[in-house]
């Protein structure tokens, strides 16, 4: 949008005949694409007391912003405009003055801001695309409106998301000129602390979101727990989030207290106008009801994140869990602890064991509970509420409250631990225990945490870095590696993220995955990189260094059919005794119907089927004997999908044993009466001289587009733009094994555009180059060169 606005305010800036009046229509566009339907721009409105602002911006015919534009010719300071501007500074309280180049925004008459789209260099206006998307959040943030009393939490989602994301985006840039400059500064230190004890891998831009994050939902979690309504501040906040999350609480008060940045003071203070306008107690006050749409803490953080960055939600595989899929892998839990592990209070259980730990490099005896609950991917801790209610429920519900308190405290709190990597929804974890408990009737003068913490589950503990950034973040760090090293977690549950293109790789859960992949001598094993197994891998982890307990998850099912998946599936038929495998289906991609021909919806709201997944080793099973597996599936409307799990636990499912036998170990019911006759021909790659899968890009995005110019567009940008500019227009931020930035711009040079049949019936032109790991990964040349042809039209791609 304001590259097209430069370009047109270009052509009528050196046309030499324009006036300020000329640019008015391009402006109002712009601001109009940016706003959507839901505003209106309007072009030189009715007279204000003050004067005729050029524009007003109205939300359902509500002013809510106003904005004078004078000649670019001058430039936004020239003493000429000097008294308009200073009258409607001191006029309206929410104005933006501009020459159409250079923003200047204003609030109470006190500048907040300023920026600039672009810059007058010869005979032409060169972009500062580094400010897009900075001026797009600007703008919508200028547009909002706080009204006297929000009471619908969607809409302080949103509200709360447009602050986060101006916040972010301020630090992101503050972060990249203090990299480029090499200057040191807290924020630096801070950003470092986080990658040697917490994120390995943070970036500038994860820290950005992070620090966003706990701004926003610490002011949330603050106003949560404030009784007085009238007043509200970042002070105020900072004592007022609880001292069970000790790591919000010391992390809000060091970056948004005293020494907040100046840069983000208006940011700040403009979501407290919010809070005060909000009364979050009341807007949470639902929580706990059995549907989503009566869940306000699932709705919020949804909204949250789908406004403030939905990509992070599709790079994280952040998926609401459906609360009867919850209510059945909790139940299905407690029930085999009770069958199978002679525990009869099964999640409510309160024994204890020793283990041996390492203290200072000295072995010592330490006692745990017994029945330790994981979610390695806690979310915002549906899994860990749904087991505290059901102990509650089915146990304490009809005894005294001291009983119960006593109980919280002493056998429950202890043993109920969450691994979360955002801090929004980590936050909101914390918060949905509060409530619960405190729905519950407990109540306690103690500082006790939850053991919810803010960490990476899929890597490995790690030492103290001896850092002096700060205790609290020691200690963050320090137990959540103790939980990694040292507990002996015998339950692991959850619903982990799905994502084929998994950020996830650090050395230590690459190693424990390499264990699904030996001797496949399969091409292409990237499935098996996907978060979702590399989370069974992390819960098989754990119970087998238990040497006994439940993995019980909601994923992904393609592992429990895919060859690829031959050997994940041997070994954990070699680590447990028994399998359920609930088959939910549901799968689009395969365009799956019930067996009577009707819809078969999934459980989610994604293309990919799932299924319930429980794993049990009680350690009796011989070594060399594999596991057995137990097969059930379900059909269907969502809705009768949900009714059976409501309804039906492992002990009263139908299941089917399965012959899981070498060499697929299949965990699905398959016929093989015929295998013997198909074994008896030949592999179709036995026909060919030469064979490969398809062009693999590992950047479509990016060399793939639906027409030459975007293409030529990129390859232009490759020449002309630095690369820190560049990988942000892209999104490019990191570089892979098999693709990096200079390699690409290397090989650019020699590439050329062609036509590519980019799937069936869906033609794209594609920038190709015979070099391997260059603009391309694999252009798989030696089959490729012989699709090309004199017209450019040959290309095929076999995506996988």
């Amino acid at each position: 949008m304001s590259q097209n606005y430069l370009r047109k305010l270009s052509q009528l800036y050196f046309a030499g005949n324009a006036t300020e009046h000329s640019y008015r229509g391009d402006l109002q566009t712009l601001l109009q694409e940016i706003l959507g339907k839901e505003f209106s721009v309007i072009n030189e409105p009715q007279r204000q007391a003050c004067g005729s602002p050029d524009y007003i911006i109205s939300k359902k015919d509500i002013p809510v912003g106003f904005i004078e534009a004078k000649d670019l010719k001058l430039g936004i300071d020239h003493k000429k405009n000097k008294p308009q501007f200073d009258r409607y500074r001191n006029a309206l309280s929410n104005l933006i003055i501009t020459d159409y180049l250079n923003f200047e925004f204003y609030r109470d008459g006190e500048l907040t801001t300023k920026i600039s789209l672009g810059d007058i260099l010869g005979n032409e206006i060169a972009p500062q695309e580094e400010n897009f998307a900075l001026f797009t959040n600007l703008i919508k943030d200028f547009s909002e409106e706080v009204s006297q009393n929000i009471k619908n939490s969607e809409r302080l989602a949103e509200m709360m998301a447009n602050k986060a994301k101006l916040i972010s985006d301020i630090i992101y840039k503050t972060l990249n000129y203090q990299e480029e400059h090499e200057l040191h500064s807290d924020l630096m230190s801070q950003k470092k602390a986080f990658h040697d004890m917490l994120i390995h891998d943070i970036d500038n831009h994860t820290f950005a979101d992070l620090y966003a994050q706990t701004i926003a939902y610490g002011l949330f979690v603050a106003r949560y727990h404030d009784p007085t309504l009238p007043t509200f501040s970042r002070l105020e906040a900072a004592n007022l989030i609880p001292k069970s999350n000790p790591f919000l609480r010391k992390l809000f008060q060091h970056i948004a207290g005293f020494d907040l940045d100046e840069n983000l003071k208006i940011f700040v203070d403009d979501l407290i106008e919010i809070f005060k306008a909000s009364d979050v107690l009341s807007i949470m006050r639902n929580f706990g009801k059995s549907t989503r749409q009566e869940d306000p803490v699932i709705h919020f953080y949804e909204t949250f994140l789908g406004k403030y960055n939905p990509a992070l939600r599709k790079a994280r595989g952040v998926w609401y869990t459906p609360q009867p899929v919850v209510n059945f892998i909790v139940r299905a839990v407690d029930d085999l602890l009770k069958t199978e592990f002679n525990l009869p209070m099964g999640l409510a259980d309160a024994s204890k064991l020793t283990r041996k730990v390492e203290v200072n490099g000295k072995k010592v005896d330490k006692t745990y509970h017994k029945v330790q609950v994981l979610d390695p991917a806690t979310g915002t801790g549906t899994f860990l509420a749904e087991t505290i209610r059901y102990i509650y429920d089915e146990n304490f519900r009809n005894i005294n409250e001291g009983a119960w308190n006593s109980y919280v405290e002493k056998d429950l709190i202890p043993r109920m631990n969450g691994f979360e990597l955002l801090m929004a929804s980590y936050s909101m974890a914390h918060l949905k225990l509060d409530m619960l408990l405190s729905e519950t009737g407990y109540e306690t003068n103690s500082d006790q945490r939850f053991n919810v913490f803010l960490t990476n589950s899929l890597e490995e503990h790690h030492q103290d870095t001896g850092t002096l950034f700060a205790s609290w973040l020691s200690d963050e760090s320090n137990m959540a590696n103790q939980i990694k090293k040292d507990t002996p977690v015998m339950c692991v549950i959850g619903n982990p993220p799905y994502s084929v293109s998994s950020s996830n790789k650090s050395k230590w859960i690459e190693g424990l995955v390499a264990d699904y992949k030996k001797d496949l001598n399969e091409r292409n094993i990237q499935p098996l990189s996907d978060d979702y197994i590399k989370f069974i891998r992390f819960g098989q982890h754990f119970i087998d260094k238990n040497d006994s307990g439940i993995l019980a998850y909601i994923s992904n099912n393609s592992f429990i059919d895919g060859i690829i998946h031959r050997q994940m599936r041997k070994n954990l038929l070699e680590s447990f005794d028994q399998i359920y495998i609930l088959d939910l289906h549901g799968n689009a991609k395969k365009k799956e119907t019930a067996p009577d021909g009707s819809a078969d919806q999934n459980v989610f709201d994604i293309m990919q089927g799932v299924s319930i997944n429980i794993f049990v080793k009680t350690g009796k099973k011989k070594k060399n004997e594999l596991g057995k597996v137990f097969h059930s599936e379900l059909f269907g409307r969502r809705e009768n999908k949900y009714e059976f799990l409501n309804k039906h636990t492992t002990n009263n499912i139908k299941w089917t044993a399965l012959d899981c036998s070498s060499p697929n170990y299949f965990f699905i019911n398959k016929n093989f009466s015929e295998s013997k006759s198909y074994e008896k021909g030949f592999k179709i790659d036995k026909l060919m001289q030469t064979n490969s899968c398809g062009i693999v890009s590992a950047r479509d995005g990016l060399v793939v587009q639906q027409n030459e110019t975007d293409l030529q567009s990129v390859i232009n940008d490759f020449n002309l733009l630095d690369e820190g500019t560049f990988r942000n227009k892209y999104n490019e931020r990191k570089d892979s094994r098999d693709w990096t930035y200079l390699n690409a711009k290397k090989d650019i040079e020699t590439a050329t555009i062609q036509r590519i049949d980019y799937r069936p019936f869906d033609k794209r032109f594609i920038i190709y180059s015979a070099k391997s790991k260059g603009i391309l990964s694999y252009p798989r040349n030696e089959i490729m060169k012989h699709m090309l042809s004199s017209d450019n039209l040959g290309l095929l791609i076999c995506k996988q």
